[in-house]
């Protein structure tokens, strides 16, 4: 399966996940690229749009290497191969804290005005555009369960068969529409698959701010 764009595949997500309209879902965007995603699952389910912010441990000298995440809590997955891979505990530390600063500075940017949304009680959709090796989900996953919906659901275009494992006892229900062989990238599924800038997702989440009043 290949999507045309993360609108496209955005699109795609919300008619897979329509059990949900109307049941007042909260659709959390794992930035950056996820949040135009986010927005149309949102707007599609009658649900409101918020970030949840995690942040991937690159491997040392190949930061794309995903060997971990963090959430802004601080706490942190750490894959299994870490180790093997270079990670010793002085380097995940020292990342784990630069990845800590971005987040402060991003959720300061991201929403100023209002306090993230409390998913207690109420159905937390967590959004990205696919999933590798699933680090950033787990990390976005364990952050939302700790503060008590009602269902936890995990909800990719596309990942692999490997990511779906680990990510499967953190959720609820994942819903993916696409599980190929070879996967290699999240890009390699989508025609565009261009950067999401903080500009973009300031003015979604504003956007979704201002609709939200009326849900």
């Amino acid at each position: 399966m290949i999507f045309v764009d993360r609108a496209d595949a955005g699109r795609q997500l919300a008619r897979a996940l329509d059990a949900w309209r109307g049941k007042r879902p909260i659709v959390f965007a794992i930035p950056r690229g996820a949040v135009p995603m986010g927005k149309i699952v949102a707007d599609a389910l009658d649900g409101e749009l918020d970030v949840v912010l995690t942040r991937k441990l690159g491997a040392p000298g190949n930061p794309e290497f995903a060997i971990g995440a963090v959430d802004e809590t601080g706490w942190s997955y750490v894959a299994e191969y870490a180790a093997q891979a270079g990670a010793t505990r002085a380097y995940l530390d020292a990342t784990i804290a630069a990845e800590m600063r971005t987040m402060r500075r991003r959720r300061a940017e991201y929403t100023p005005v209002r306090p993230p949304l409390d998913p207690a009680g109420r159905v937390a959709i967590v959004v990205d555009d696919g999933l590798a090796t699933g680090a950033t989900m787990i990390a976005a996953l364990h952050a939302l369960r700790a503060r008590g919906p009602s269902r936890l659901i995990c909800a990719i275009p596309v990942a692999s068969r490997e990511a779906v494992a680990k990510v499967g006892p953190y959720a609820d229900d994942i819903v993916c529409l696409d599980v190929p062989e070879g996967f290699y990238a999240v890009g390699q599924f989508y025609r565009d698959f261009r950067q999401v800038d903080d500009a973009e997702v300031v003015a979604l989440l504003r956007m979704a701010g201002r609709t939200d009043r009326d849900v």
